[in-house]
């Protein structure tokens, strides 16, 4: 399985970043090889409009099927959902930290309602 992680760097000593669409980096982390592949996100990051829905493609083309970060927006949450990827909310501290609070269950899986803020 690989899960994504937003990254305010390419390590995963990096600090999570909050958001998703503009995040600088994503971290790739392969449970098979457990080994982690940065991508630069900054084609998205730097977009003028739809930054989520690019960032979530390069999610689901290379395969993740979890994203944990901050916040999605929902026309971001809508792309991952579409795709089959899980999205886990409520990431903090580093990359490896919120790795493992992911594998100790201690994040939040976004439905709808936390990607518009509620109705």
């Amino acid at each position: 399985m690989k899960i994504a992680v937003t990254a305010q760097g390419p390590t995963p000593d990096s600090s999570v970043d909050q958001r998703f669409g503009r995040a600088y980096w994503l971290l790739f982390y392969d449970e098979a090889g457990q080994s982690w592949v940065p991508l630069d996100n900054s084609a998205a990051r730097n977009a003028v409009q739809g930054a989520g829905i690019q960032a979530a493609q390069l999610v689901a083309e290379r395969g993740a099927s979890v994203l944990i970060t901050g916040v999605t927006g929902p026309k971001a949450y809508q792309a991952l959902h579409a795709a089959g990827v899980r999205i886990m909310h409520g990431a903090g501290g580093t990359v490896a930290e919120t790795l493992q609070a992911y594998r100790d269950g201690k994040l939040q899986e976004a439905d709808a309602d936390a990607a518009t803020g509620g109705s």
